[in-house]
């Protein structure tokens, strides 16, 4: 099936990508010596791991990788001779260094936010001309086997499952899979207790199918795995009964041995004790695959509360997935910035007295907040597909829910700035208070969704056969059917588990419904220095609260490009959520919220939204959504959920938003943000770390990761 122009314009990379750089250099310079070298060696760890993900994300995408770094190598960097050499126009060549730039930043040729392919908008023969003019460049083009050109099925243009014909290296050499084969190798999984998060599942001969677990250690641990020494198992009931389940040790061994040797380097470096621990743990778990050593590690990483240098590394976030259960690789080092870190732990001490303001009662809540460190980080190195603006983890929620948790804010992230920006969509006459204060109703956003968001409610669980956490005898009355709850977490089920590939964008939805429902108090703004604590729409914390729920509306009204009409599937979590709150917003009735245009083809869209019924209005509308999401997902519910969540408030259709209101999406949608990243050098003989910024060039962008090759 071949695509149309248009169809295929959608696919091309962006021109030019909007390439900024994450300023950390005056910060790293402040730190000690020894946190220098600590620093150092868990930026190591975490690149160490680019090559997992670039094979996490596409076949081909680790030659297209090589093949990008061996052109910059054959000319030093010297883009125009090369182009010379090969015959290739100055614009051509320039339109493939976009690509390129465009994979670093992604680390890959599938969006990191979208999951959709792009391909360059110079011509293939051009590429190949360029690849001609060096040995090492063209061994390793020839190898991606004409993939990043490639459009010919449609549904590779996209991740997901493969028996919905689209691509993911999470289930490699397995085209036949099915999602029935993966849900039931998952339940197995945790009928034994093993974790997926390191996993891959290959589907062999003979009704054999492999996890391959991620270690540098290539056969089962000699105190054996999380499970014990066996590493062949009969699947006894289910769909796959008489099946077997073969583990194999040394998925992605040699990275997974260079990370563990330099996180052990790390902990020789660190501050504390308990940062020694943490290291130590993490290195267990890249040896051996455990991830019970992870977990450990992990509660390691909430003790060590007030750290100068922030970190955290590993199988993180199961977005990619398409089950939603398989982590994909990520690990970064940061500086603590203190002066705004006083803002967070303002608003971790504010959370006890917030959260009893959200629309459930305390039996779906907490018995207990558990206050974490909640800091604001400049990011010296992340290593993965895209760099969040706000992480709250641990994502276990066993740990969660009794032991604690952190909230980071990458400052640095939030403040880069593209040139030249544009923001389609937002009224002229709210153009200038939305530029002025979307900044700062973000880093508001973040800091509540993450903190309060992630950071509140309890799951109704079975914690152990005939052990609950709540009174089984007498349960508590659901407040969406006034009657007492039937549905809870089963012995050894989790919030992932439960509902699978739908738990990112539902967590993600629900986290940004308490932002924007928390937002509303002016006690929270006020911590961050907007108001004196007191209602007041038209001052300046109203400005910032208005610009809030502004953003969120564009937010979801420009989330339908992630949107895939051909596979009627969402390519992105979070985009999925906000486009579920704008529908939100939209249905909240009084004229809260509209689309505003004159135009048939909606030229002239604008949002127009009444900042008067923000605190009546919207705020009713939001907590209405936010109960339901908050109570479906706190007793398992995963039946009501989806069809609440997945098949209402975020179904697109053919119709209207799926074609009319995307297409003047797709006319308007700006480039994302790429990000050049600092590289450290250790000097052996004086143990002295030194930090090297590159321009946020397209030179720039790929000599820093050519640097990272030496």
């Amino acid at each position: 099936m071949t695509l149309t122009a248009q169809e295929l314009s959608n696919y091309l990379a962006d021109a030019p990508p909007s390439v900024v750089r994450l300023e950390i250099k005056k910060h790293f310079d402040a730190l000690s010596a020894k946190q220098k070298r600590y620093a150092h060696f868990i930026s190591q760890a975490s690149f160490a791991g680019r090559r997992i993900v670039l094979r996490q994300v596409s076949p081909e995408a680790e030659s297209i990788y090589d093949f990008i770094i061996a052109l910059h190598k054959s000319t030093d960097g010297d883009w125009k001779a090369l182009g010379q050499k090969a015959g290739v126009s100055e614009a051509d060549v320039t339109s493939f260094l976009e690509y390129a730039v465009q994979f670093l930043g992604n680390s890959g040729n599938y969006k990191s936010f979208g999951d959709s392919k792009f391909i360059p908008r110079c011509k293939e023969s051009d590429v190949a001309a360029l690849a001609a003019t060096s040995p090492d460049a063209e061994r390793h083009y020839k190898a991606t086997n004409g993939a990043i050109f490639s459009t010919d099925k449609p549904g590779l243009l996209h991740l997901g499952f493969p028996d919905d014909g689209h691509l993911t290296t999470y289930y490699p050499n397995s085209p036949d899979i099915t999602r029935d084969e993966i849900s039931a190798i998952s339940k197995w999984m945790e009928s034994k207790g093993l974790l997926p998060e390191n996993t891959r599942l290959q589907k062999g001969t003979s009704g054999v199918f492999e996890l391959l677990i991620a270690s540098g250690q290539t056969n089962v641990p000699q105190n054996g795995g999380d499970i014990g020494k066996d590493t062949e198992f009969q699947i006894e009931d289910g769909p796959l009964n008489g099946k077997t389940v073969k583990l194999v040790y040394g998925d992605y061994s040699k990275e997974m041995a260079e990370i563990a040797k330099n996180i052990s380097k790390a902990g020789d470096n660190a501050d504390n004790d308990t940062e020694k621990d943490m290291h130590t743990a993490y290195a267990k778990s890249f040896d051996e695959g455990s991830l019970l050593a992870f977990k450990d590690s992990q509660r390691y990483w909430i003790r060590d509360k007030g750290p100068m240098v922030e970190c955290n590394i590993g199988f993180i976030e199961t977005y990619r997935d398409p089950a939603g259960t398989r982590g994909e690789w990520e690990g970064f080092a940061a500086i603590v910035n203190q002066e705004r870190t006083k803002a967070f732990a303002g608003l971790v001490a504010a959370a006890p007295g917030l959260i009893p303001i959200l629309p459930w009662s305390k039996d779906f809540e907490k018995d207990k907040f558990l206050s974490p460190d909640f800091t604001s980080l400049e990011v010296l190195t992340f290593c993965g597909s895209g760099i969040p603006a706000g992480i709250n983890i641990p994502n276990y929620d066993d740990i969660r829910q009794t032991e604690g948790f952190k909230n980071v804010s990458l400052g640095n992230v939030l403040s880069a700035k593209a040139p030249n920006e544009k923001i389609p969509f937002i009224r002229d006459s709210d153009l200038e208070l939305y530029q002025k204060y979307r900044d700062a109703s973000f880093e508001v956003q973040v800091g509540l969704h993450e903190l309060t968001g992630h950071g509140c409610g309890k799951l109704l669980q079975e914690t152990s056969p005939g052990q609950f956490n709540f009174d089984k005898d007498h349960p508590p009355i659901s407040p969406l059917t006034n009657k007492p709850v039937t549905t809870w977490y089963k012995p050894g089920q989790t919030w992932g588990s439960v509902f699978g590939g739908l738990a990112g964008a539902y967590e993600e939805c629900r986290a940004e419904l308490v932002a924007m429902f928390l937002s509303c108090e002016f006690s929270a703004l006020k911590i961050f220095g907007y108001g004196d604590g007191n209602v007041d729409m038209d001052g300046e914390a109203g400005d910032v609260l208005y610009a809030s729920y502004l953003s969120m509306a564009r937010a979801g009204l420009t989330s339908v490009e992630f949107w895939d009409p051909k596979g009627q599937k969402w390519g992105q979590p979070h985009c999925q959520a906000r486009f579920a709150i704008l529908r939100c917003f939209l249905e909240a009735g009084d004229d809260f919220c509209k689309l505003v245009y004159k135009n048939d083809d909606l030229s002239d869209l604008t949002i127009h939204l009444d900042r008067s019924k923000i605190l009546t209005t919207g705020r009713k509308a939001v907590g209405d959504f936010l109960q339901k999401l908050h109570i479906y997902k706190s007793t398992a519910d995963v039946e009501a959920g989806t069809a609440f969540f997945a098949d209402k408030m975020s179904k697109v259709g053919l119709e209207y938003w799926g074609t009319t209101v995307r297409d003047v999406v797709l006319k308007n949608k700006q480039p994302r943000k790429v990000f050049v990243q600092a590289n450290t050098y250790l000097d052996e003989a004086t143990g002295e770390v030194t930090c090297k910024e590159y321009e946020p060039t397209l030179e720039g962008m790929i000599q820093s990761w050519a640097d990272r090759e030496v």
